[in-house]
């Protein structure tokens, strides 16, 4: 993300794209969560699974899932459009999605025993994946009482980025750390006994190779180098849209990872194990995945791998 536009013209399209998107967003804010989410899915089925990205997605479902037919692979990408618009809906509402009271739109299932990390003081690694609403993982944790940070990648627009900022920390944490060159402030956080909530599923060119859906993608190490150096404790949070504006998160124990003192070969098995247990929870319901990213190296390349950096 830039902090603000260099040139007439980057103000003047940086200003039209935001005059726009928040003219959806004013839209959105009218109509309550429950129809915003509903206009939100009727545009993703009807209008963004149109646009270029839908012919990733078309490619990524057929590579990950030859033994379905496609018109079965159809439906999953079909019902992730309605479930990225009507995450694109929902934005104009994070205010209103609690845990608590006597309708809340988040039921939470902590197998994790999650509250009992807080007391070791070494800090919590929440790690999930672009799934259902994804910022339902940092809602979740901060309203249960794990103060920390979010681990994000904002949007080229700074105004669009600053709204969404804003729009995080209303009931998720306040604090949000730009995802290239954070690790001193990610260990800064652990340190105090604090949590992170990172979404490890994307593509990271400077990343480690791992098996994801049966090919090798390069992966944030960030994780699992972070809680080898620091003893912090990795809890899974697996969103799922139950139906509507509505969530379930389920909270799951790290990986089982004894550490052998090779540091280079730890992180790779750890992340290796992070990723698996993604992996899942998209296997469980790939229409609430995000299969619009680049994540896998194209023309068959070998993936590059910079295990070195984090080391």
């Amino acid at each position: 993300m830039k902090d603000k536009p260099t040139t007439f013209l980057e103000t003047l399209r940086y200003g039209a794209e935001a005059a726009l998107f928040m003219a959806f967003i004013g839209l959105f804010r009218v109509l309550g969560p429950d129809r915003a989410s509903y206009l939100g899915g009727w545009i993703g089925r009807n209008i963004l699974c149109h646009l270029p990205p839908d012919r990733v997605a078309r490619a990524n479902l057929a590579a990950a899932f030859p033994e379905k037919t496609q018109a079965e692979r159809d439906a999953i990408r079909m019902a992730m459009w309605d479930n990225l618009g009507r995450v694109v809906g929902e934005y104009a509402h994070l205010d209103a999605f609690s845990i608590t009271g006597p309708n809340p739109r988040i039921r939470v299932i902590d197998r994790a025993q999650s509250v009992a990390a807080l007391a070791d003081g070494k800090g919590v690694i929440f790690v999930s994946g672009h799934l259902a609403n994804w910022e339902m993982m940092p809602i979740t944790g901060n309203l249960l009482g794990f103060d920390g940070a979010t681990v994000v990648r904002p949007p080229n627009n700074p105004f669009v980025a600053h709204y969404l900022e804003v729009q995080r920390g209303l009931l998720g944490p306040k604090d949000q750390i730009a995802k290239h060159n954070a690790m001193r402030r990610m260990i800064a956080q652990l340190r105090a006994g604090k949590a992170l909530y990172m979404l490890a599923d994307q593509k990271l060119n400077e990343g480690v190779p791992v098996p994801f859906f049966g090919r090798d993608a390069m992966t944030t190490p960030a994780p699992a180098a972070l809680a080898l150096k620091l003893g912090a404790r990795i809890v899974f949070a697996s969103n799922r849209r139950t139906h509507g504006a509505r969530f379930e998160v389920v909270l799951y124990p790290g990986p089982d990872f004894t550490p052998t003192g090779e540091e280079t070969k730890d992180m790779l098995a750890l992340t290796a194990a992070i990723t698996a247990r993604i992996e899942e929870m998209v296997r469980a319901d790939p229409a609430q995945w995000l299969w619009i990213h680049n994540r896998w190296p194209k023309d068959g390349r070998p993936p590059r791998d910079s295990a070195a950096a984090l080391t």
